[in-house]
């Protein structure tokens, strides 16, 4: 748990190296979208950016999608399997604005798990109070509380991060970030 952003876990090494590279393979045999300035996989139900909605139906989530929601569940991350993921690319330079997921989209546990490239995720609580947090390959960051619907994520557009030694260039990153959907 990190202290000062409440409602937010971490958890690094939750996937293996071996279990990382072997994921990466899966996730580059399928289509990914270029709607974005990032490419993405939409898996269960796909979210409408312009709208800020849920829109049409996604294809399913794959075997592998699956299997990694049912060890969130097993591990009591979250309540029952998520029915959406979203897979996101991120390549040096590329990021994402600050937001909160969509409110009446999803449910209480945001779930997301990096590979490759480490990267920093910034959360912003409204009051201005700024926590970097550093999202290592294979690691697990999870928001619930006040980290789902009160702070503020995201992850600047640039080509390095800060570290304790200077700056981390960053490299090709992809997160998997399971939600479960409100019903409508």
């Amino acid at each position: 748990m990190i202290t000062s952003v409440p409602g937010l876990r971490y958890v690094a090494d939750w996937l293996a190296p071996d279990d990382r590279e072997s994921l990466l393979t899966l996730i580059d045999a399928a289509p990914w979208s270029t709607e974005l300035r990032r490419r993405v996989q939409h898996y269960g139900h796909r979210y409408d950016y312009g709208r800020r909605n849920l829109a049409v139906q996604a294809p399913p989530l794959p075997v592998w999608a699956r299997d990694l929601a049912a060890r969130l569940v097993h591990e009591g991350v979250m309540d029952h399997a998520p029915d959406q993921a979203i897979v996101n690319e991120y390549e040096p330079g590329q990021g994402i604005s600050a937001h909160v997921d969509c409110v009446p989209c999803f449910g209480p546990v945001v779930a997301a798990i990096s590979l490759g490239s480490s990267c920093v995720m910034d959360f912003t609580h409204p009051e201005n109070t700024k926590v970097p947090v550093r999202l290592a390959p294979g690691s697990l960051c999870v928001m619930t509380g006040q980290a789902r619907y009160t702070w503020r994520h995201a992850i600047a557009a640039r080509k390095s991060d800060p570290g304790p030694s200077g700056r981390v260039p960053r490299a090709r990153r992809v997160s998997i970030t399971y939600r479960t959907v409100q019903p409508q």
